[in-house]
């Protein structure tokens, strides 16, 4: 009888790492292992550890114990170059690209100093070129500038560069945060491609659906430790959820709203149009409802948002808040209006938030002036106010005097909303808020957005997840070519018919009638 194949070391390998920033243990115990050509899927809630273990993976921290292999050797990763020379890449969810640099350079920027796009450089550009064909973006031109591309555009970028040197590890942090429909079907065959090749690919989702399809094998960290996992077919989504949240989650949602909203009218646009791609919004937002947005990208649903919140000027048609016309130079003017209009963006990091600040001067600085006498902040009152709205969004105490910057993705996005319920404003703009947080702090979310909208607060609310608008409007918006063509209504609010509205097939059919 022969003797068995050895079996091939994992291409990757955590052995109970661990790392503490302080007192807080942000990995206390991480292990599980990838073999080549394995797709495995690292889950948890914010705050669990993932970015911790990518920081670490990515040479951009050490860890205080424990022990990383690479195909079946022991490694130490104390900078970013260790980990690009043993062949390990991430595609980060919070962008590492430069916003100043064309897309090339970006592609390039790891080996910057060999591959400069000068004269002496054009090799390099034609492979960057030949690269973006092989993964299907020959649309993109390698010349434009990342600043004016699309979230989801520089997501893809960001995936481009970390495939661009062929990685024996692909780091993949939330990739679909910021993609969907079509987009989530090329990631699909990325991944497949990147597997097929002997690769090992960890992906790092809160999505199970994604993980479903794209994963074999799978871990769950809680609290910094790896606390179960397996082979994706052998595990419901329920016993998932109780390995991340540590308890069972009773419904993803909340109870359906009523569907119809009978307060007053506080926020309505008529005929509007601004930038390059809205060309004309039209529609009504109540007190108590929650008013849903779903558009393909680039449809001019950010353009409306923006208008709204003061940030972009109205080319034509009129914004009316409380049934009186506004014209807002700029979102100071938004929020300080007596009923007061607030937006979360979909770039919490460089939109939203000041990640150097802590947690109560980001919170209080819309409105820092109410606890101001002659000039002089009151701290104490000022504590007082942004604590208790702190625990409101279930924000953890220590955000007070802690940096923004060091917390999850889930407990900054609270932070950024909590912002707004300090100013006491009564319409809240919601751009895809739960954009990579997990599913606690997602129920979480929806639960805010539905308290606010029963005190006689209005929501206009953009996701790229249908179930979301399905489950939580009132009514959905449908946003086609720079147009409101559609307004589902209660008995319309189905997850197909939401897809079909965002896809433009409604207007077809009533063009075709």
């Amino acid at each position: 009888m022969s003797a068995p194949a050895p079996t091939a070391p994992p291409e990757l390998e955590v052995r109970d790492l661990r790392k503490a920033y302080g007192a807080t243990k942000a990995l206390d115990g991480a292990s599980f292992a990838v073999a080549p050509g394995e797709v495995h899927a690292l889950l948890g809630e914010n705050g669990a550890g993932k970015s911790t273990l990518v920081r670490l993976l990515s040479g951009l921290a050490r860890p205080d114990s424990g022990e990383i292999w690479l195909g079946g050797a022991k490694t130490a990763m104390s900078r970013p170059t260790d980990a690009y020379r043993r062949g390990v890449r991430t595609a980060f969810q919070e962008l590492s690209l430069v916003r100043d640099l064309t897309v090339a350079q970006n592609i390039l920027l790891p080996d910057v100093r060999r591959t400069r796009l000068l004269p002496a450089g054009r090799a390099q550009a034609r492979a960057v070129t030949s690269h973006l064909d092989a993964l299907g973006l020959s649309w993109l031109d390698p010349n434009a500038l990342v600043r004016d591309l699309d979230l989801p555009v520089r997501q893809k970028i960001e995936i481009a560069r970390a495939l661009f040197h062929k990685p024996q590890v692909l780091l993949l942090d939330e990739p679909t945060a910021s993609l969907s429909g079509g987009d989530i079907d090329w990631l699909a065959g990325i991944i497949a491609r990147a597997a097929g090749q002997g690769g090992a690919v960890v992906f790092i989702s809160h999505r199970m659906p994604e993980v479903r399809r794209f994963c074999d094998r799978l871990t769950v960290l809680r609290n910094g430790r790896s606390v179960g996992g397996g082979a994706v077919a052998d595990i419901d989504d329920a016993e998932v959820v109780r390995m991340i949240i540590g308890r069972s989650l009773d419904a993803a949602f909340p109870p359906r709203p009523a569907r119809q909203a009978t307060g007053p009218v506080i926020l309505a646009v008529e005929a509007l149009a601004t930038g390059k791609r809205l060309h004309r919004a039209d529609f009504q937002l109540r007190a108590g409802e929650i008013l849903g947005v779903t558009a393909l990208q680039g449809m001019g649903q950010a353009e409306l948002f923006h208008a709204c919140f003061g940030a972009l000027p109205v080319t034509s048609g009129r914004i009316l808040v409380g049934n009186r016309e506004v014209r807002f130079a700029s979102p100071r003017d938004a929020v300080r209006h007596p009923i007061g209009i607030a937006l979360v963006p979909e770039e919490r990091k460089t939109e939203g938030l000041f990640l150097r600040l802590d947690g109560q001067a980001n919170t209080s600085m819309p409105c820092v002036e109410r606890f101001s006498r002659a000039g002089v902040v009151d701290r104490n009152a000022e504590r007082r106010a942004v604590l208790d709205v702190l625990r409101r969004v279930a924000a953890p105490d220590r955000a007070l005097w802690t940096p923004v910057g060091d917390f999850s993705g889930g407990n900054q996005q609270k932070i950024a909303i909590a912002k707004w319920l300090l100013t006491g404003c009564k319409c809240l703009l919601l751009y895809d808020p739960t954009r990579g947080v997990d599913v606690g702090t997602k129920r979480q979310i929806f639960d805010l957005m539905r308290a606010f909208a029963e005190a006689g607060g209005a929501v206009l609310f953009y996701s790229t997840e249908i179930a979301e608008l399905e489950h939580l409007c009132n009514r959905v918006l449908a946003i086609y070519d720079g147009r409101v063509t559609r307004v589902l209504g209660p008995n319309d609010l189905h997850e197909e018919t939401i897809a079909r509205a965002a896809l433009g097939e409604m207007l077809a059919e009533r063009v075709a009638a």
